[in-house]
């Protein structure tokens, strides 16, 4: 699941960049969703104006009424019981939205829950805007690139076993992931597997994000939440699993499927979004600047006339869902940081077709593209080593990136 990349200071006027993530603590104590300010100076000059966020939330939590970033509106869900019809009817935020593209949502299935008590539950899975106490306060101080060693790499439950139970869990979505299945039905198939895995599946109530997986298709660039729409023969269809172990930690991938009969531009741009990826990692080592990733993704997404998406980046992962660093995978990025041995991110570049904008669909969640053009994507989460780097999340017996066109057509 991608994060997004570094954005302007909140503060009014001001222009620089958030490098440091500085968070208003109010807003994490409340719940809101998190402001970034570029430095404690313009925090302090501009918080009389700022505050009057929290006043305005306090009083809407006093009446009942809650707001959050990321909370689908009313109107968008039926029971799993539902006639056919109803399930494929349009939720209410789309009847009247402007679409970019041909795909249109369907009704969502009623939010799955943790059947397993053995499972082991992140700190947002009961917060009720599925804020990450964690997270917000690793944003707050924290300045530098976690180092994993041994005892969190090895062991039971720890890092490289949420990687492999990430890729098992994409594994069985993957096998049902052909026409006719909902992608609801996807997420149903990866909530099954997580359960038995004694994982928690990461993206559900992440920010409220309704659903246990990410299924984006076609002109969706990531975080398609899974529906009661039918997949299409032709329709290019990403899977994005990320597992939590028992352990404690996150593993992070995802694969693009080509279904039935696609055409050659959906072909063209799966094969390029995977060889982007395999042309990145091919660069992970110790020494390697994280913003240098970008420019290599850059060129085989332009060789094959295609583009890069700016707006969501790669991240770092372990026992958050997403920390240090940030790795965005367009050209001439200003990321910063530079590759050791220990450190653990993913890389995700989303490829389009057409141009590189995005916009979001009003469930607050989706990405698509803005022209409506196609985007695939390919994720790993990745260890660098001392020579290079392990990809912890791999198919089985293929320990570098091989483009096989039989392991994504369904």
């Amino acid at each position: 699941m991608s994060s997004t990349t570094g954005g302007a200071c909140a503060s009014p006027g001001c222009t620089n960049v958030t490098s440091k993530r500085l968070a208003c603590p109010k807003c994490m104590q409340l719940g809101l969703p998190p402001v970034y300010f570029c430095g404690q100076a313009c925090f302090k000059k501009n918080y009389n104006q700022h505050k009057q966020i929290h006043t305005i939330a306090k009083q809407m939590s006093a009446t009942g009424i809650t707001s959050t970033r990321k909370t689908p509106p009313d109107g968008i869900t039926c029971p799993l019981d539902a006639s056919l019809d109803m399930k494929a009817s349009l939720p209410s935020w789309a009847h009247d939205y402007s679409f970019t593209g041909q795909l249109r949502p369907a009704l969502l299935s009623p939010k799955r829950t943790v059947t397993n008590k053995r499972v082991k539950l992140p700190d947002y899975a009961s917060h009720p805007a599925g804020v990450s106490d964690s997270e917000q306060r690793d944003r707050a101080s924290n300045s530098s690139i976690r180092v994993y060693g041994p005892e969190e790499l090895e062991g039971e439950c720890n890092l490289r076993y949420a990687c492999a139970m990430g890729r098992e869990v994409l594994d069985a979505g993957g096998k049902a992931c052909r026409v006719g299945v909902t992608t609801d039905e996807i997420d149903r198939v990866v909530h099954e597997a997580c359960m038995e895995r004694d994982c928690y599946p990461s993206p559900l109530n992440y920010y409220n994000f309704p659903k246990s997986v990410c299924t984006s298709v076609n002109e969706v660039i990531c975080h398609g939440i899974p529906d009661y729409r039918e997949i299409q023969d032709g329709d290019i269809v990403n899977i994005d699993v990320t597992t939590y172990s028992r352990g404690g930690y996150h593993g992070d991938l995802n694969e693009t499927f080509c279904v039935g009969n696609v055409d050659t531009d959906g072909r063209r741009v799966v094969q390029t979004a995977f060889e982007c990826l395999q042309s990145a990692l091919a660069m992970v080592k110790p020494g390697t600047l994280y913003r240098d990733l970008g420019s290599t993704i850059h060129r085989v997404a332009q060789a094959n006339k295609c583009s890069v998406v700016r707006t969501y980046c790669g991240h770092g992962i372990g026992s958050l869902f997403h920390t240090a660093p940030n790795v965005p995978h367009y050209h001439k990025n200003k990321a910063k940081g530079v590759m050791k041995e220990g450190h653990v991110f993913t890389v995700e570049p989303m490829i389009n077709l057409g141009h590189y904008d995005d916009t979001t669909w009003g469930d607050n969640w989706t990405a698509v593209t803005r022209d409506g053009k196609r985007s695939a994507q390919f994720e790993h989460t990745v260890l660098v080593t001392k020579d290079g780097c392990e990809i912890l999340t791999a198919r089985e017996n293929e320990p570098v990136m091989k483009w096989d066109p039989d392991l994504v057509q369904r």
